[in-house]
């Protein structure tokens, strides 16, 4: 891919435990990606607060920025991350403290007390969003309740990509996608909700300007570009949640589609022109939250392959190097339907022993104690299709439509397991594809941005082009809707404390 007279875009990808570097180029109608720099994303606990390791991250971008000077001209760059956290510029553009970790403990009960200031149904009303421990908006009043000086020293809130590109270029702006996270926005307006902001005690100079996904934040400062020995080059805004960078490759030309995107966690859910704001959404607790080119994306934020994951670090700790293939294999081996976990349950959503808290909801709930690595992962795999199927049926009952394929996108789907469980659970054919969709995105958006790509719907068509497709047919589904009905039974309890 190393070509001097190529031009390059740079896409910065975060994840929940590791960030990566892409140079990405246009080349005989398909986009070719090369991963030019990887590394971890760890939390770090200090004096019981989780906190991100922010200025660790921005030494990674600018590492990346380095590595990539020699493949040849870097036309942009573009940031993706997680949703909801954020850091605080003060008054001379310091950083106050590093970015506070969405699994802090410091949302908890939160919730509550925000509904004694806005009621949930009407802030539900307003920012269209789905009720999660971790919304920013029970961030913001945790700081407003136990730390309140951090907010009176504050003159502008940055969520986390927003932060790099204001290190990046001096430019204090917040991007759509990311925003509508939040629970601060108007989402049928597009803006911020001063209603929202001032009912929850905060000023409403706290929030910096909105723009739209694509946009361009500005130039790289010129003395970064004299740190890194690199020439200038433009700043873009791209659909900042990674969640919606990955949307934006659902490689597909129907309007009318539903995908999975599925990492450390699954964003579920289809795009639309307006937000679905009512009676049923509320009931169903489904999220609206802003896609590429001012769309919605009506969706379920819903705990994705979290749960292996961790599971895998406890067995790491244990002296047991399993690597993912080997754990899809065991689990392959083991009989179907012995047990079931509700993936979203509170307990599941820290970290640390993951395989002994999953052993003792199985004990709890009356079923067979899974014991084994290949046991415990075909729990969480077979629990998480059971889990997609319901949510399929909230959507479909929201929205009063019905769909035969998921898209399926991103790191989850290498678990061809976890696809052919998915579509035995729903009876939906599942289309698998890219797994890189966030970089995709990310990178399609720049192009668009740069005037290289016309617009999403031919970013979409290349990217179809770019990298196949695998299809998963739906098999054994009277078994697995038999199954399903102990799967409810078993989760009822955990789901109705949930919702």
């Amino acid at each position: 891919m190393e070509n001097q007279n190529t031009h390059y875009v740079l896409a910065f990808d975060f994840g929940a435990s590791s960030g990566r570097a892409i140079l990405g180029a246009l080349k005989d109608g398909k986009i070719e990606m090369k991963e030019i720099h990887r590394f971890s994303n760890d939390p770090v606990i200090v004096n019981g607060t989780m906190y991100w390791d922010t200025l660790r991250q921005f030494f990674e971008i600018k590492q990346g920025i380095v590595k990539a000077k020699k493949y040849g001209t870097i036309d942009s760059m573009g940031i993706d991350t997680w949703g909801v956290d954020f850091g605080l510029i003060d008054e001379h553009g310091a950083l106050l403290e590093n970015a506070v970790h969405y699994r802090d403990e410091r949302t908890r009960g939160m919730d509550r007390k925000v509904f004694t200031k806005i009621p949930k149904s009407e802030l539900y009303n307003i920012t269209g969003n789905e009720f999660n421990y971790f919304n920013t908006i029970f961030q913001l009043n945790a700081l407003k309740e136990n730390r309140p000086w951090m907010l009176e020293r504050a003159d502008k809130f940055l969520f986390t990509p927003d932060l790099f590109n204001y290190f990046l270029t001096g430019e204090k702006k917040a991007e759509y996608t990311m925003a509508t996270t939040s629970s601060l926005l108007d989402i049928r307006k597009r803006e911020w909700s001063e209603e929202v902001i001032e009912r929850i005690g905060l000023k409403k100079e706290l929030f910096p300007e909105l723009i739209a996904s694509g946009s361009i934040v500005g130039p790289l400062k010129k003395e970064i570009c004299e740190e890194l020995g690199v020439n200038s080059m433009k700043v873009i805004a791209v659909a900042s949640h990674d969640t919606q960078s990955a949307s934006a490759a659902v490689p597909t030309q129907e309007k009318d589609f539903i995908f999975i995107s599925c990492g450390t966690w699954s964003l579920y859910g289809t795009e639309l022109d307006e937000p679905v704001i009512g009676e049923k959404s509320l009931e169903m607790n489904v999220s609206n939250e802003g896609g590429y080119g001012g769309k919605i994306n009506f969706l379920k934020n819903l705990t994705g392959l979290w749960m292996v994951q961790e599971s895998r670090r406890q067995w790491i700790r244990e002296g047991n190097e399993y690597s993912f293939g080997e754990l899809e294999t065991q689990a392959k081996e083991v009989e179907l339907f012995q047990n079931f976990v509700d993936a979203n349950a509170e307990e599941f959503v820290p970290s640390g022993n993951m395989p002994r808290r999953i052993r003792e909801y199985c004990k709890q709930t009356g079923q067979t104690v899974p014991e084994t690595p290949g046991e415990i992962v075909c729990c969480i795999n077979q629990s998480l299709a059971m889990k997609y199927r319901r949510e399929l049926d909230k959507i479909q009952y929201c929205l009063n439509k019905k769909y035969d394929t998921i898209h399926m996108i991103g790191g989850g789907i290498q678990s061809k397991l976890l696809c052919q469980m998915t579509a035995n659970a729903t009876g939906c054919r599942v289309a698998a594809g890219p797994v890189e969709a966030t970089a995709f995105g990310n990178i399609a958006v720049q192009m668009i941005a740069l005037g290289q790509i016309k617009d999403i719907r031919e970013a979409r068509e290349i990217i179809e082009r770019s990298e196949a497709t695998c299809y998963y047919e739906p098999q054994n589904t009277e078994e697995w809707s038999q199954a399903y009905a102990r799967y409810c039974q078993v989760t009822k309890r955990q789901e109705e404390e949930l919702e």
